[in-house]
């Protein structure tokens, strides 16, 4: 039996694509353990996958100024040994990884013991975890053709973001009843991601009695963010974060609002959902997000909102009109051939695998 370690998280983007390739793990028999930070959203998530988890020491490599940068280097430390002395006990056969700082002793320990490594890129350009990881990697996965310039040639694939298979079988019925909405109004689904977004959360809870009048709004708002005075509201529905119900709200949504995390509007696509991204603002991250959403506006997947730019009025515009013209978002989305990268990575984690040299057990 074929051993794989995966790996990966912080935020939920980190955790899905994972996620999306265990029923093909499981069909091929793989022996599968999760190594993750100790109390990160991705430890939740696998465990409720059922698979077996450990938790490692995880530093964050910022950049900006924060007394944390002089400590976390020895967390960092203290997961790398941790990280080793998993993989020595599992010898797996080959580690996949989604990213993330926790990510990077997990890869480190792998090329230690010379255990393949793939390793998957969702943004336009790598973040600074996987640029210290791809020295290390055997394959790197991205989402977009324009990532492949920025990654080894003999390293990089293009293989898309895997898609979980159960949010296509999402029923608008269900959706509809697990919201208690009618489906006598369109609805809009606001995701902020798995952490939230306070600047979407304000914008949109300071719109609802606008918004009301023609929508109803399925709010994801993210944990420490549910605002009680709004609860039972007539027409809104808020959750701090939603699991295996989410295939039914997007089944139900005829609009979705979200952040411009590469998973995420993936998924969006995949789903063919008429969508306004509202990307993290270059001053908050990299800007990795607004290079996503400008690659799907080129493509007419979607409207696309800067933060800097969002108010009452250019909101309610992009609502208004998005919605207006979701046909067409619905058609240019529809010519997308989007290839099956759940496949594609397994094939790659196939010749990986078999490329083992059974060095993790020194």
């Amino acid at each position: 039996m074929k051993k794989i370690v995966l790996t990966g998280g912080g935020t939920a983007g980190h955790v899905t694509p994972n996620l999306a390739l265990l029923p093909s793990l499981r069909e091929r028999g793989y022996e599968i353990h999760y190594i993750g930070s100790y109390n990160g959203i991705e430890k939740k998530l696998i465990e409720a996958a059922g698979i077996p988890y450990d938790g490692i020491s995880s530093g964050k490599l910022r950049r900006y100024f924060d007394l944390k940068n002089f400590s976390d280097p020895f967390r960092v430390v203290k997961g790398y040994a941790e990280a080793r002395r998993l993989l020595k006990k599992y010898r797996p056969d080959v580690i996949f990884s989604k990213g993330g700082f926790v990510a990077v002793p997990v890869v480190l320990a792998a090329k230690h013991f010379k255990i393949p490594t793939i390793i998957h890129e969702s943004d336009m350009t790598p973040g600074l975890a996987n640029r210290i990881c791809i020295p290390s990697a055997t394959k790197v996965c991205c989402n977009f053709p324009e990532t492949l310039q920025y990654l080894p040639e003999d390293k990089a694939v293009l293989t898309g973001s895997p898609i979980r298979t159960e949010l296509r079988s999402g029923d608008r019925l269900t959706g509809l009843t697990f919201t208690h909405l009618s489906a006598a109004k369109p609805i809009i689904l606001v995701i902020g991601g798995s952490l939230g977004a306070v600047h979407i959360n304000t914008a949109i809870r300071r719109l609802l009695p606008k918004l009301l009048e023609q929508y109803q709004v399925i709010h994801i708002c993210g944990k420490g963010h549910l605002e009680e005075n709004l609860i039972g509201r007539p027409g809104y529905v808020q959750y701090e974060y939603v699991d295996a119900p989410l295939r039914h709200l997007f089944a139900a949504a005829n609009l979705v609002i979200s952040r411009a995390g590469a998973n995420s509007i993936c998924e969006i696509l995949a789903l063919r959902k008429p969508n306004i991204l509202i990307p993290l603002s270059a001053a908050a991250s990299r800007g990795d997000q607004i290079l996503n959403a400008r690659s799907f506006e080129r493509q007419g997947f979607s409207t696309v909102l800067e933060e800097e730019n969002m108010n009452d009025e250019t909101l309610l515009d992009a609502i208004h009109t998005t919605y207006e013209n979701r046909q067409a978002f619905i058609s240019a989305m529809e010519k997308n051939s989007q290839t099956d990268a759940v496949d594609i990575i397994m094939g790659l984690i196939k010749s990986c695998a078999g490329k083992d040299e059974s060095s993790s057990s020194k």
